[in-house]
């Protein structure tokens, strides 16, 4: 499978299910503000809206967002045990995907960090951060992950609450949350692919600062 990513993206989330599965992907870079490919190609050729992650399956089929690679890519790697297989267990995982893409992902984090969003944007954004996030502390109070175990859907929430750091958002304000963050990225696969990431996104503002 080949996945099409831009460092600490919420791509990051597929790279990690890769990685703790044990499996060798391979890796496009895109430049989300270019709309290119590393290959200097048009990234609109491959997914028309311009935004990661996309999933080239080996059947050659393209595959776009968290709430369809995650599960695709646990079920292709059954033996990782990164989803439930069936049942009101596998419902449950869609329900939590959804969240964190409709209300953190989108409805919080990227309002946030647009430059270019209003002022009133952001402070609705802002309104609405507390709500969202007591819904998780709530939620995992009394539980190390938002199933019956780790899934990719801790790792997705991992991601995006990576970028609470980057728009002034305090974790500790929810600690059950913030401990799933860290419980997260203190797994080896997640330590290594937010350390790889890490030195792309570095790489990358150098070679931008550069020109």
């Amino acid at each position: 499978m080949e996945l099409y990513f831009s460092p600490l993206a919420c791509s990051l989330a597929t790279r990690i299910a890769f990685y703790e599965a044990g499996y060798e992907a391979t890796y496009v870079q895109v430049d989300t503000k270019r709309k290119r490919v590393t290959t200097d190609g048009d990234f609109f050729e491959i997914n028309p809206i311009g935004q990661v992650p996309v999933l080239r399956t080996d059947d050659g089929e393209l595959l776009t967002e968290n709430t369809a690679i995650l599960p695709y890519v646990a079920d292709q790697l059954p033996s990782a045990k990164l989803a439930p297989v069936g049942g009101f267990e596998r419902a449950r995982l869609h329900q939590w995907l959804g969240f964190i893409s409709t209300e953190l992902h989108k409805a919080l984090f990227v309002p946030l960090l647009t430059p270019t969003a209003s002022d009133d944007v952001k402070h609705y954004a802002r309104e609405h951060v507390a709500l969202r996030m007591d819904t998780l502390q709530t939620h995992l109070a009394e539980r190390d992950w938002l199933l019956d175990g780790f899934s990719v859907a801790d790792i997705y929430l991992g991601v995006v609450l990576n970028w609470a750091r980057y728009c002034d958002v305090d974790l500790a304000k929810w600690p059950a949350a913030l401990a799933l963050y860290k419980r997260v990225f203190a797994r080896p696969a997640a330590a290594r692919a937010l350390s790889e990431e890490v030195a792309l996104y570095q790489a990358e503002s150098a070679r931008v600062s550069a020109q």
